[in-house]
Order: C-alpha cells, then structure tokens, then sequence
C-alpha cells in the first residue's frame, strides 16, 4: 500500500499526485487493497476517500485544508471525454449564523480555495476503466479572486440580513450556494429577516463549472 504518509512539501504531494496519474480506478483500488464498488450510487465519495488516503491527506471532515501543514485543499473533479467539468464542485458549509464582520480574507471558502490540488478523474462507461487524470496545482489569478469575492460578498450579505429566499443557484457568476444536507430534516441555524433565530437547510458553498471549466480549459487545453 503507497501513500499513507502526509506529504511534506508541495513537491512531495505533486510527485505523489503525478504517480498515480493515468492509473484506472481499479489499479489505484489494489495499491491500496480495497474493491471497487458497482457503482457510486452509495459509495458517492469513494473516489475522493481513495486519493486522501493514497496522498496522505490529513484534516479529514475538519474545516480547514486537506493538507493542513502545507495549506493545500485536494479536489476530485470529474471530467468528461473532452475534459469538461460534468457537476460544480463543493467547496465548503456555508455559515449560517455570526456572520457580522466576518470579511473574505478569514472566509473559509477562500482558505480552501487559496491553494488547491486538482486531480480529473473520467466519468462514463464502467467505474474501474475510468481514469485518474494530471494533477493541477492552482491557486486564483487575480481577476478569479476578485470574482469570488464579489460572489461571497453578495451571498453573505443576504444570509445577514435574513433574505435566504433569494439565493438560488442561478445567483453567483463563479459561486453559488445550495441546499447541502442529507434529507429536508436535517436543519442547522439560520437568521431570519427580523434577525432571528431560525432553523433553515444547511447550505454548501459550490464552485460552477463554467468557473472550472474554464480553469482546467486554461491549463490543459482542452476542448
């Protein structure tokens, strides 16, 4: 079994990454003697839970980096034959309550989204062909953080002042928030338009795939 160790450095968990990279789903499972499941109809996050053990990730459901010492997030991206996003990728909770004065650069989703390893993995066809991708270390240019921040802004704004019937997941160029819980019982605090204590669905901040898409069609060349 490979990678169980955290990675020390950058360089040591991109090396890491490009070992793997091009193995099938089945080749990653028997490095790390496990099966592959039939499908991910109730396995969802195997894929992810896989490459965190082969790279050595070490915050777990903690809200911080995956790679905590070296302040890298680690994202599976599923892609499609010609390299395009099929779903947005989840980033991080969304905070419902205390959110006066909280400001994007103690924003968590800007922590997971300061440095972060990208790993492509195939969709389509049967789960064990598919195949793992080249791995991107990115961190945001310029103009995309500007545009995450005007889209955390906007949202934390409205979750301040108790309009959470406004935000849908059509708002947000680069961002959007939605509905992130199991069931439609599963409630987390919220605040209401009077500033009150409510309880509302708990929200998840995602990244759209016209944002990494055009992320991985700047670094790859693809499609």
């Amino acid at each position: 079994m490979i990678g169980i160790k955290r990675p020390e450095t950058e360089y040591e968990l991109l090396d890491r990454a490009w070992s793997i990279a091009g193995l099938t789903l089945e080749e990653l499972a028997l490095q790390l003697k496990r099966k592959v499941p039939e499908n991910l109809l109730r396995n969802k996050g195997w894929v992810g839970e896989m490459l965190e053990l082969v790279l050595g990730a070490t915050a777990g459901s903690k809200p911080e980096p995956d790679f905590q010492h070296i302040g890298i997030e680690l994202k599976t991206i599923p892609v499609k034959k010609n390299g395009e996003p099929k779903e947005s990728t989840h980033v991080c909770i969304v905070p419902m309550t205390e959110t006066q004065g909280l400001n994007w650069e103690d924003a968590l989703v800007r922590q997971k989204l300061a440095r972060v390893l990208w790993i492509p993995v195939e969709v389509g066809g049967d789960l064990a062909e598919r195949r793992i991708g080249a791995p991107l270390l990115w961190s945001p240019s310029h103009e995309e953080e500007t545009l995450l921040r005007a889209d955390w802004e906007e949202f934390m704004e409205l979750i301040t002042l108790g309009d959470l019937d406004q935000i849908t997941a059509h708002l947000g160029e680069a961002l959007q928030i939605r509905p992130k819980a199991a069931n439609s019982h599963a409630l987390a605090g919220g605040i209401g338009k009077l500033g009150e204590s409510i309880r509302t669905l708990p929200r998840g901040f995602y990244l759209r795939t016209s944002f990494t898409g055009a992320l991985l069609a700047r670094h790859y060349h693809c499609y």
